[in-house]
């Protein structure tokens, strides 16, 4: 039986980066992934280029139903010092907006600078390889792999979340957490574009592409970024947003204009000829407007249409209630939200507090953040508290 001081299962984002820092403080580490190649979420975010941290990422940027587990770790871990690692591997690099950092080049930058820093740190890759079974003995985890048994004093769970099965997301992690009597959050889809109800998608359903600057407001969620309409629904960064905050209960609420007054807007224009769908077509796109405006019977002209009525249509415009069907599921979403629970795992070190030697990082863990480069930030700072601890 192989023995190492430490075993990490993923190697993604949070496992790759756990390994290299373990391994160059001197422990003997094994990598171990069941799915080739490895990176493969790092490889296909941002458009193929990475949106790898994000220089505003904070506590707030983050959800979990221990709100603030992610702060030491946040805070021993930052985004400089990530940037720090990457300019040392001299990846260039570009600000996109809000903070956004994305390599100039490709995700693959990235994936390579951390295969270096595991080759630096001399952790050994058993890629593809699987897990069958981990048992743990009075001193130590034994896991069962095709490859043999393998002992390690520390295990470090970074197999992500659910998200993107084609590329080999499991609920491996989750059912290890069970195994030895951990709570798990119950996981669902999150960054996840949204489906319209069937009313909806008859009305709107062929408006796909067709893009605005919107507010939306759902639970403690409030993001202003561009909606997209879809063949199935809604999109785009303002309803991935908001996605995360949506339990399926209540009604997205979204603001068709935001920062301006659409009362002011069509009682200015009140004795105009002209239908209210071509005065806001100055600020939506003109087949929105139109069939917006169709639902909410506002295709006629301005000076022949009541004001209690243009009262009703400014309203809705601030205030439009949207209930979706449901998400698209995890092969559409970005991120996992829910995981290992946060109130059983220590916020310095990632460690189970009840099961010795045994760890959690990543998306595997019930802390989900927003839409651009924080929750790569939270795989670093996560994977970095586990390596100091391990």
């Amino acid at each position: 039986m192989r023995e190492f001081d430490v075993v990490v299962i993923g190697a993604g984002a949070a496992g790759m980066m756990c390994a290299a820092l373990a391994g160059q403080r001197g422990r003997r580490v094994l990598l171990i992934d069941h799915y080739t190649p490895v990176g493969e979420k790092i490889r296909i975010s941002g458009g193929g280029r990475c949106n790898f941290t994000n220089v505003n990422a904070g506590p707030a940027n983050f959800l979990s139903r221990n709100p603030d587990f992610c702060r030491s770790a946040l805070a021993r871990y930052t985004p400089r010092d990530f940037i720090a690692l990457v300019e040392r591997h001299a990846i260039a690099y570009h600000e996109k907006k809000l903070g956004q950092l994305f390599c100039d080049e490709s995700a693959a930058a990235i994936i390579a600078m951390l295969k270096d820093e595991c080759d630096a740190g001399n952790v050994e890759w058993w890629v593809p390889c699987a897990v069958d079974a981990v048992a743990r003995s009075t001193v130590a985890f034994v896991l069962a792999t095709p490859r043999g048994a393998v002992s390690c004093t520390s295990l470090v769970i970074a197999t992500g979340g659910l998200t993107v099965p084609k590329i080999g997301a499991t609920p491996f992690g989750y059912r290890i957490a069970e195994q030895f009597g951990l709570a798990v959050v119950p996981p669902r889809p999150a960054l996840v574009p949204l489906a319209f109800a069937p009313d909806a998608l008859a009305r709107y359903g062929d408006l796909a592409g067709v893009s605005l600057d919107a507010e939306v407001l759902c639970g403690d969620g409030r993001f202003r970024e561009n909606l997209l309409f879809t063949h199935r629904g809604l999109s785009g960064p303002a309803i991935l947003q908001i996605s995360s905050y949506w339990d399926g209960k209540a009604p997205l609420v979204i603001d068709l204009l935001p920062g301006r007054d659409a009362r002011a807007l069509l009682f200015d224009a009140r004795h105009s000829p002209q239908r209210i769908d071509a005065v806001l077509a100055a600020h939506w796109p003109k087949r929105f407007a139109q069939q917006w405006l169709a639902a909410h019977d506002g295709v006629r002209p301005l000076r022949e249409t009541g004001d209690a009525h243009l009262e009703r249509i400014a309203a809705a415009i601030h205030a439009w209630p949207v209930m979706p069907s449901g998400t698209l599921g995890y092969a559409k979403a970005e991120v996992t939200l829910g995981g290992v629970d946060t109130h059983v795992l220590s916020s310095r070190s990632m460690a189970a507090n009840a099961v010795s030697g045994l760890y959690f990082i990543g998306e595997v863990v019930d802390v989900t953040g927003w839409l651009g480069g924080y929750n790569f930030q939270w795989a670093w700072s996560s994977a970095n508290a586990a390596a100091q601890a391990v």
